[in-house]
């Protein structure tokens, strides 16, 4: 699936299943982007989960050969609903519509495999997430209290019904 990056002169954007061979690529990103990372492990456990898990990588279609990695979403579909585990975007690429496109092709993820509503947790700090996700008609149902550590920090809890 190929997802334009409007504007801002960014190259389009193939999102896909994440494949092992993009680990290395995946933890780079991660580890640049969260205080506590997920490890290796944490990757491979999901890659291994089958249909249940699914992590999506946006690659830069004409950036290269093999196109890089721009960001990644991890979900699972679990009965009816869309978790959204994890989503990050390479700091170089940040502010130019990643982490949208890949938002809403897990929205489609969810929805082919029978989601009807999303969650997920956001940091309480991070406005710039929750602006993004309030665009996809997430709404705060809720605070996980002390949810993150390093810092130490509450979870808002934001849900979407009607994918």
């Amino acid at each position: 699936m190929n997802r334009s990056m409007a504007g801002r002169g960014s190259p389009e954007l193939t999102i896909e299943p994440m494949t092992r061979d993009d680990l290395p690529e995946v933890l780079a990103i991660e580890v640049s982007s969260f205080a506590l990372p997920w490890t290796e492990e944490m990757f491979a456990t999901d890659l291994a989960q089958g249909t249940m898990a699914e992590t999506l990588v946006g690659r830069l279609s004409s950036a290269g050969t093999p196109p890089p990695i721009a960001g990644y979403i991890c979900v699972w579909v679990v009965s009816d609903e869309l978790h959204v585990n994890n989503v990050a975007v390479h700091p170089r690429w940040r502010r130019r519509g990643v982490a949208t496109a890949l938002l809403q092709a897990a929205l489609d993820h969810g929805r082919a495999g029978g989601a009807r509503s999303a969650f997920l947790e956001v940091r309480a700090s991070n406005a710039a997430a929750q602006g993004l996700y309030r665009q996809f008609r997430f709404a705060p149902v809720g605070v996980r209290e002390r949810y993150y550590t390093h810092p130490v920090e509450d979870a808002v809890v934001m849900r979407r019904d009607g994918l």
